[in-house]
């Protein structure tokens, strides 16, 4: 397994994380328009839900800490802080460190990202094994199929955000129901490109107990995103633009399923 240091700077994200995200997602209004990037309130409460969810996933590595266990959230959470902070050099010039919201999030990222150097080099150093011993998860088609229709559509929301223009189809308020400029974009296609790209070990990996892990890990991601969604909600127009039904249903066909499956096989421990 990695070193206990990697496991403390691991813990400090989970707590950094908490902190910036509750923050944000308790006063969305208050510190929108003072955030590191012009964002609006509801950008803001689901960015807070993103890192109220990166404090669960990271809470639950570092408690556990077991490589075979919980690789592929520790997978997540480094290309995430790599993600974002590429995202804040590449507008650095839209910038607004002005306050100290925007200074918390860019610390963040900051420890995130040497959290990931430090894991990254540990695992090139000592290879730790994925000696996973538990049952193994059916190989039925339907769950693969699931699984790799996951990768494709989350994968590619994720990639169209790291690339597609402004104006381009789905930027204007047709799923996420709010213009976002590039940066934003941006930010959003890094969050899911790594939510995608974080569980294609599994293709291969087919150990039921880190599935389960990764499941109840990554949960925080989907509860408070779509409970930031439930507190907006005024702001989708269902009637005139139904792609936000999709915004809600992704998440929902996502969580209630997984509840079903913690009940009957546990969260991995």
């Amino acid at each position: 397994m990695l070193s206990n240091t990697s496991r403390l700077l691991t813990y400090l994200n989970a707590l950094l994380y908490a902190i910036l995200g509750a923050f944000l997602f308790i006063l969305p209004e208050r510190l929108a328009p003072v955030f590191a990037w012009k964002v609006t309130a509801f950008m803001t409460i689901t960015i807070g839900g993103w890192c109220l969810g990166n404090a669960w996933l990271a809470w639950f590595a570092a408690r556990r800490w077991k490589w075979s266990l919980v690789y592929t959230s520790l997978i997540y959470l480094w290309m995430f802080g790599i993600g974002e902070l590429l995202v804040l050099y590449l507008f650095r010039d839209k910038l607004k460190l002005e306050h100290p919201i925007a200074w918390l999030y860019f610390s963040t990222l900051i420890v995130n990202v040497l959290t990931a150097l430090m894991g990254i080099f540990e695992l090139l150093s000592n290879r730790p094994q994925n000696d996973s011993t538990g049952a193994t998860a059916t190989t039925n088609s339907f769950q693969y199929t699931a699984l790799i229709l996951f990768i494709l559509f989350v994968g590619f929301l994720g990639l169209y955000g790291c690339t597609a223009p402004i104006g381009a189809p789905g930027t204007n308020g047709g799923i996420f129901p709010e213009i976002m400029s590039l940066f934003t974009l941006r930010s959003f296609g890094v969050f899911y490109l790594s939510i995608a790209l974080a569980v294609v070990p599994f293709l291969r990996d087919r150990s039921i107990p880190p599935i389960l892990h990764h499941s109840i890990a990554s949960y925080g991601l989907i509860l408070f995103i779509t409970a930031a969604a439930f507190v907006y909600i005024g702001v989708f127009d269902f009637a005139a633009r139904p792609g936000g039904i999709l915004y809600f249903g992704a998440y929902l066909a996502v969580g209630i399923p997984l509840l079903f499956s913690f009940r009957k096989l546990g969260t991995g421990i």
